[in-house]
């Protein structure tokens, strides 16, 4: 059912960074359905509400830092629930499952609400979350602006970038990192694999190293970097990181955030998976974008959220997935060194 008179609309989606771009199909949804003047305003974490920085689809944006806290010592939650108040909204989209945010969802003041509680994501065979979020709001959206909304993001101008950085014409991206240093994460490639592949890429193309601010103990393990490897860990916030992944001729990256920047922004995507599926949480294939997923597809993969996983204590699932094995799938697609 299309609803009437939507003007203002706002989404809770409180999650990491990959978490968020997995929400990204509602804003043009919603905008193909009821017009581009609508307004949208988003609850979120503060660091991956860093995406919505240059974004013009979203009108307000309401951190949610500490999404446990019961509201009456939320200040952050009573804030939005007061705005609601003052000025209630048309339609409230939950696109969390968790029971931590129904109290919130049940004070915020809307004429429609959709989500969990209200309903529940419809069940399906083996979906991505990309489509088993989009059930959330598939009542109110016409099925074919529904099945071609994809993920999009805006970056920092081009030409700031390439002021900052001074980035070559074609270069590929290395994410090696999966943000958890910790401890041990099956997800991670070998730190000396990375090394390897370093060295082998290198000779032969540009590269440039991404990585966030306060991962740097990790990056340094993959030190000396070779000669003509570009080091922009720590150095570039949120909408530049968009920028600089969108400009590239290819990423090679972890099962981590940036991979579904890259797949957002249409760069061709190289990356790593062993006991995460894919099919349900990879960078996102869309018909402007290219994914390669490169994968031992060993028997016991994928494992994630089984008790496969719990007892696992060599990830060799990413451990045999060979430097080589990156060289030869990217040498088809990207431009050498003059």
């Amino acid at each position: 059912m299309i609803l009437e008179n939507i003007k203002r609309i706002l989404i809770l989606r409180c999650g990491a960074l990959g978490e968020t771009i997995f929400a990204l199909p509602v804003l043009e949804a919603l905008r193909q359905q009821y017009g581009e003047n609508i307004k949208i305003d988003w609850i979120g974490t503060p660091a991956a509400s860093a995406l919505f920085k240059l974004d013009p689809r979203i009108n307000q944006i309401f951190h949610l830092k500490h999404r446990r806290l019961p509201i009456i010592l939320s200040r952050e939650k009573k804030n939005i629930i007061k705005h609601s108040k003052k000025e209630p909204y048309d339609v409230l989209i939950n696109l969390e499952s968790g029971h931590i945010f129904y109290p919130l969802v049940e004070k915020i003041v809307a004429t429609h609400k959709y989500g969990m509680p209200y309903n529940q994501i419809r069940g399906m065979p083996n979906p991505h979350v990309i489509d088993s979020l989009k059930t959330m709001y598939e009542s109110f959206i016409d099925t074919d602006i529904k099945g071609k909304s994809y993920p999009i993001l805006y970056g920092t101008e081009s030409s700031l970038v390439q002021q900052k950085f001074n980035l070559p014409t074609h270069y590929i991206v290395i994410n090696a990192s999966t943000s958890h240093h910790r401890k041990f994460t099956h997800r991670a490639w070998p730190v000396e694999h990375w090394k390897q592949l370093l060295k082998l890429l290198a000779p032969t193309y540009h590269l440039v190293i991404i990585g966030g601010k306060g991962e740097e103990k990790f990056f340094d393990s993959l030190l000396p970097y070779p000669q003509s490897v570009i080091n922009l860990v720590g150095k570039s916030n949120l909408p530049e990181l968009i920028t600089i992944i969108r400009n590239a001729e290819a990423i090679i990256t972890a099962d981590t955030g940036p991979s579904h920047i890259a797949s957002a922004v249409n760069t061709r995507t190289f990356a790593l998976f062993g006991p995460s599926n894919p099919k349900g949480t990879g960078p996102y294939p869309t018909p402007f974008n290219a994914i390669h997923i490169i994968s031992k597809n060993l028997e016991c993969s994928p494992c994630n959220a089984t008790e496969r996983i719990k007892a696992c204590k060599d990830n060799q699932c990413m451990k045999q997935i060979l430097p080589s094995d990156v060289y030869e799938a990217i040498k088809p697609f990207v431009t050498q060194k003059n």
